[in-house]
């Protein structure tokens, strides 16, 4: 059954997450900050563009977002002519947003005041999964909330799964982003070696692959990495802010997280080589450059 959906933030995950939705018969209205970029997603999907995130979603049953970080997530939800503000009672709103657990408690908090439900519900699988439907999606919240959520969160996803309560969705994204900076760097330190060692890195990685070694880094960016391209993905600004939340939240529930900290310090060198905005695989270059 089609809906009415208002999905703000049209980034290159937003974008084609919001183009899912209208393929599948549903009535999307988007919001832009950048409002040219609306405009281009409604001549290429149809629906509306609006003026603000509270016009967007007005009258929407559901209302997504994926912004950038906490204070955009604030700014959109409860700003002036946030989303809260246009919303019905009973309406989800669904935060695709990486952010922190303590804004999704937060978010729940403010919809619930509202009459509104609210989901934190960060997702995985970057640029290409949004692209190719294929996203794996966390979500914290209420299950009866989720339940009515998922069949349309299924339209650009491989996998949704409720965590747990309000923020359940982003303590488990900062878990993956903190196995993701390991295996990064695991796999950065593995192709050097080998390419130091004089063997062919592509034919390692093809037979490594095959065994315990392989990962979705290693599938995904392996051999790009050997040929020193970084100009696509999920790119190293925004790991490091995403670090920066995992760091933030351990030193609340006290984890000990040294290798999250010292990758994310190679991060911090490779933004002051000029590397911001190469994709998080570029951990490599510096140890090609290293004597």
């Amino acid at each position: 059954m089609s809906k009415d959906i208002a999905f703000l933030g049209l980034g290159v995950m937003g974008f084609p997450m919001a183009g899912h939705l209208a393929r599948a018969g549903h009535r999307v209205t988007v919001f832009n900050r950048t409002p040219a970029k609306a405009q281009s997603w409604v001549a290429q999907y149809g629906g509306k563009a609006a003026a603000t995130p509270a016009e967007a979603a007005r009258g929407a049953e559901l209302v997504m977002m994926c912004v950038g970080n906490d204070n955009d997530v604030r700014s959109i939800v409860t700003g002036k002519d946030g989303a809260l503000s246009g919303m019905k009672s009973g309406a989800i709103l669904v935060d695709h947003t990486t952010a922190s657990a303590r804004v999704a408690r937060d978010m729940y908090a403010a919809a619930k005041d509202k009459g509104v439900d609210f989901l934190d519900a960060p997702v995985s699988g970057g640029q290409a999964g949004a692209e190719n439907g294929k996203l794996t999606i966390m979500v914290g919240g209420d299950q009866a909330v989720f339940d009515r959520a998922e069949p349309v969160l299924a339209h650009y996803a491989r996998a949704v799964t409720l965590l747990g309560a309000s923020g359940a969705g982003q303590l488990t994204k900062m878990v993956n982003q903190i196995c993701i900076a390991g295996l990064v760097q695991a796999l950065s330190e593995g192709i050097n070696f080998a390419q130091r060692a004089g063997l062919d890195p592509l034919r390692v990685l093809d037979v490594i692959s095959k065994g315990a070694a392989q990962s979705w880094q290693m599938e995904n960016r392996g051999k790009t990495m050997v040929e020193d391209k970084f100009d696509f993905g999920f790119a190293v600004d925004w790991m490091r802010k995403d670090l920066a939340i995992c760091m933030d939240e351990a030193r609340t529930n006290g984890a000990a997280l040294p290798a999250t900290a010292l990758v994310d310090q190679f991060y911090a060198r490779v933004q002051a080589r000029g590397g911001s905005r190469w994709d998080t695989s570029s951990l490599i270059r510096l140890l090609r450059d290293a004597k």
